[in-house]
């Protein structure tokens, strides 16, 4: 053990992976980041990526790092690690990669399936959720594999997710933490832990209980870092391992968010709106909370499955110009993208955007497209872009007064993290939309942050989780809602946005029969 009070934080997101190094205050010392290829395209619909390729993007992270001024190695106290949800590494006895990672964007189904019968199978046609079942059977990855890949299927010995085989390639053990178990697993969210053996998980999943890694609470010791992992990455060998969280919980915890009527707001490739609960609530029901990054407590989700990709999007399709032109100033094109947003007023002169680009599993329901409305002949790109905000921040915040009438805790200030959270024209919009003071953390690495702060409670640093969030997180800035803005952004979420899925519903489900997009169950 190290005498040292500072904390490695891992954070393996979808497009790079960075390694930062965090004092007991919560200030970012050091940071490295190496850009990575989100996903390789697999079969129709796949998205895959090569498992040790994360592993070998993240030595390079910590070895760049060691080489910053001013970093010790010996102040390290020990190490974080948080990374994408739901990304899935099959592998062999010895946890080696068996074939390439099914990244979280990965949208392959399992055909054919039967469906879940006896006393689970009315209880679900009673509850009208047969689909939503269906759905999760169809895209869990272990029906894709045993259905598309028998042979290789058979020789699974360990069923990982992208955290659980980091944790192994660290520190040698089979663990993980119980709060980065998000996505198509016998899982038990109500009581964190696997599932009992009568749930109806392990008859949707034909994964066995013995491939599944050992659960552990955030802020506890996962293990120890070997001297193999040392050699890849650097980091001093035996330095303990804390078990975080996935990096949307990480980033809830980093932003400070630990009380119920704090709302974290997360622009990232999916954009959510979360709170933190001590209770088990569904806020849409068959859907449950995901664990938070701190123990016996539930962060309450609401997804923009596509969220700030939109913007990735937008750039790609239509700001090839502030593209180039931020190429030739030396600047982000965010901060061009930004004056697109300064340029057309609030509500986008009428047009009004739906922003599910990708179908949800219950609100939205599988069918569900994206729908632009409004259209005028004086409409440009930037009001096209400015759109695309305005409806992401409408669906965050339907998803808020969802929460709020679940719940019965009201929401009284939000704080905006994510890649978006650096766009002061976004924070603002959210703050507008919300008619709610939008914060802003002290660092866009909450995520980084909030996997700190488990390693901290856990190593000692601080006492408590309420300790190390007061000491470690702060806001930066406070964007006050525009009363002038918000009244327009009212009267658009209550007369248009909150009725446009009800009324196109039966066109989307007509599209989705005569074209076959989205596929049904």
């Amino acid at each position: 053990m190290t005498s040292g009070d500072r904390v490695l934080a891992l954070d393996v997101g979808t497009q790079s992976i960075r390694a930062m190094v965090f004092d007991p205050a919560g200030n970012l010392l050091a940071r490295t980041k190496v850009p990575i290829e989100a996903y390789v395209v697999g079969p129709p619909g796949c998205c895959e990526q090569d498992a040790d390729l994360y592993w070998r993007a993240l030595g390079e992270a910590t070895r760049a790092l060691w080489q910053q001024p001013g970093i010790d190695r010996s102040a390290i106290a020990g190490v974080a690690l948080t990374t994408q949800r739901g990304t899935v590494v099959p592998t062999d006895e010895s946890g080696e990669p068996l074939r390439r990672a099914m990244v979280w964007l990965d949208r392959c189904r399992a055909e054919g399936l039967p469906r879940i019968g006896g006393m689970w199978g009315l209880k679900f046609k009673a509850a009208r959720v047969t689909e939503t079942v269906a759905t999760f059977q169809a895209e869990a990855e272990a029906n894709v594999l045993a259905r598309r890949e028998p042979e290789l299927w058979g020789r699974v010995r360990h069923y990982l997710l992208l955290s659980g085989f980091l944790v192994h390639r660290l520190t040698g053990r089979f663990a993980d933490s119980v709060a980065a178990q998000v996505g198509y697993l016998p899982f038990d969210y109500q009581g964190l832990r696997w599932a009992d053996d009568g749930d109806w998980k392990w008859q949707a999943v034909p994964v066995k209980r013995g491939w599944l890694p050992e659960l552990v609470p955030p802020g506890s010791v996962l293990g120890q870092i070997t001297p193999a992992a040392a050699e890849v990455t650097g980091i001093p060998e035996g330095l303990p391992l804390v078990a975080t969280a996935g990096d949307k919980a990480c980033e809830v915890l980093g932003s400070g968010a630990l009380e119920p009527h704090i709302g974290a707001i997360s622009l990232g490739t999916t954009a959510t709106f979360n709170t933190t609960h001590r209770r088990y609530i569904e806020v849409i029901p068959m859907v449950p909370p995901y664990p938070a990054a701190v123990p016996g407590a539930f962060s309450l989700e609401i997804q923009v499955y596509r969220g700030f990709w939109m913007i990735e999007w937008f750039k790609r399709e239509f700001g090839a110009a502030e593209v180039a032109r931020a190429r030739e100033l030396g600047v982000d094109a965010e901060t061009l993208f930004d004056e697109l947003v300064g340029a057309t007023p609030p509500g986008s002169m009428g047009l009004v955007l739906q922003p599910y680009w990708s179908p949800g599993v219950r609100i939205p329901g599988p069918e569900a497209k994206g729908a632009v409305i409004g259209w005028g002949d004086v409409h440009t790109r930037a009001h096209l872009y400015r759109a695309i905000l305005e409806g992401l921040a409408y669906a965050l915040r339907e998803g808020m007064e969802r929460t709020g009438r679940r719940t019965k805790v009201p929401v009284s200030e939000i704080r905006v993290s994510g890649g978006g959270s650096q766009s002061p024209a976004a924070v603002q919009l959210v703050a507008d939309v919300f008619g709610l003071p939008a914060k802003r953390p002290h660092t866009h690495e909450t995520s980084g942050l909030g996997a700190a702060i488990d390693a901290a409670v856990g190593l000692r640093i601080h006492p408590s989780f309420e300790a190390a969030v007061a000491a470690m997180t702060r806001t930066a800035e406070t964007r006050d809602p525009d009363p002038a803005a918000h009244a327009v952004y009212e009267e658009l979420y209550r007369a248009v946005y909150q009725r446009l899925y009800g009324q196109l519903r039966p066109l989307y489900r007509e599209i989705r029969r005569i074209t076959g997009y989205p596929p049904e169950v």
